[in-house]
């Protein structure tokens, strides 16, 4: 190899030790693996990462019981019917890559960035719970009236910050989904009945949407603020999903 590559340096020392020690005709498939990743969709590039990396990713993440205990214990604490086992880790994991290559049409270059990242650091594999709890929490958000939205924002500390970062998407995406459409908005008695409205999101489509309105960044985002710091993310289920109130008319469209 040579002295000054930008390429062979950027490699940690044991991938660099394993490459010059290959014979040629390994170096070739070597070569021939390089290729085909660079010309594949992402998608592709995501089908083939979960099939080549996913079980070992799946032992090495189970590794983390604390991190896995607390996320358990949130999940229950909102009410979300989730258990961390090692088939919904799977499954999270192939999602993780399905969502960074999405993230691709904003940002070229991070799905891959990302995938070698969950593979090669112990810290970002942990962040795979972040993850979960952050999409498991935005997938019940989605599912949420824009009555029961309101009710949420108003238990955080950080009111605007919130409707701008969550709940503003969300119902953007019900709007241009026609999940919920307001209809004479002006009109003061018409309100009521698309505010409370369930939006009736679930499975395939509860999913999708929520890929296709935050990046995987935002979800794992939310996710750590809630496990490094749990009183950034207010939640109060008695509260949230009360039955609606016959004052519901009088609240104001966000």
């Amino acid at each position: 190899m040579q002295d000054s590559d930008p390429i062979y340096d950027s490699l940690p020392i044991a991938a660099k030790q394993w490459l010059e020690s290959l014979p040629w005709e390994q170096r070739r498939y070597v070569l021939s693996l390089c290729h085909i990743m660079c010309a594949t969709p992402p998608e592709v590039q995501a089908e083939f990462l979960d099939d080549y990396t996913a079980d070992g990713l799946v032992s090495r993440i189970l590794q983390d019981k604390d991190t896995q205990q607390r996320v358990n214990s949130y999940l229950k604490r909102f009410h979300i019917d989730l258990i961390l086992t090692e088939t919904v880790l799977r499954r999270y994991i192939r999602q993780f890559y399905i969502h960074s290559a999405q993230d691709t049409r904003q940002q070229p270059g991070l799905y891959l960035e990302s995938a070698l990242k969950l593979v090669a650091s112990s810290k970002e594999r942990n962040s795979v719970f972040n993850y979960i709890l952050g999409f498991e929490l935005i997938k019940l958000m989605f599912q949420m009236s824009w009555s029961q939205h309101e009710r949420l924002y108003r238990l955080q500390v950080n009111q605007e910050d919130f409707i701008r970062a969550f709940i503003k998407p969300i119902q953007h995406a019900h709007r241009l989904n026609s999940v919920i459409v307001p209809r004479d908005e002006g009109q003061f008695f018409a309100r009521r009945d698309y505010f409370v409205q369930k939006p009736g999101l679930q499975g395939k489509r509860l999913i999708e949407l929520v890929i296709a309105t935050f990046t995987t960044s935002a979800v794992t985002s939310l996710g750590l603020s809630i496990i490094c710091h749990p009183k950034s993310f207010q939640f109060e289920y008695d509260d949230i999903f009360a039955p609606e109130p016959q004052e519901a008319i009088f609240n104001q469209v966000l």
